[in-house]
């Protein structure tokens, strides 16, 4: 078993994954509409936190969406603060208009 990090899309759950060997560590949620993917939450195993895998998870995840000629539209916090931090070559990115309640930012 190796302690690589590996990220995979997984389209029947419609998540990016993050695994560490063959245990999962994380998953970002998305949602597909014509053109665009919607990151709606990103979460890590508590066991799993500290050891940068957040990020790892991040940037490929946002890699395979530029690939594909999506627009990302950040409704997750995590991923939001990741771009605002970090250069995504080839990334179009519409911003959402996000409530003061956050509770409420989830697209339909």
């Amino acid at each position: 078993m190796t302690d690589e990090p590996t990220v995979t899309r997984n389209a029947e759950t419609s998540r990016y994954e993050i695994r560490v060997g063959d245990v999962l560590a994380g998953f970002a949620e998305y949602k597909e509409r014509p053109g665009e993917i919607l990151f709606v939450h990103t979460e890590l195993d508590p066991a799993f936190q500290g050891r940068g895998l957040a990020p790892v998870l991040a940037a490929q995840a946002l890699a395979d969406a530029v690939a594909s000629g999506d627009t990302i539209v950040p409704y997750c916090p995590y991923i939001a603060r990741y771009l605002k931090r970090n250069d995504v070559p080839g990334a179009e990115i519409r911003w959402p208009q996000l409530p003061d309640d956050p509770t409420e930012a989830t697209p339909e």
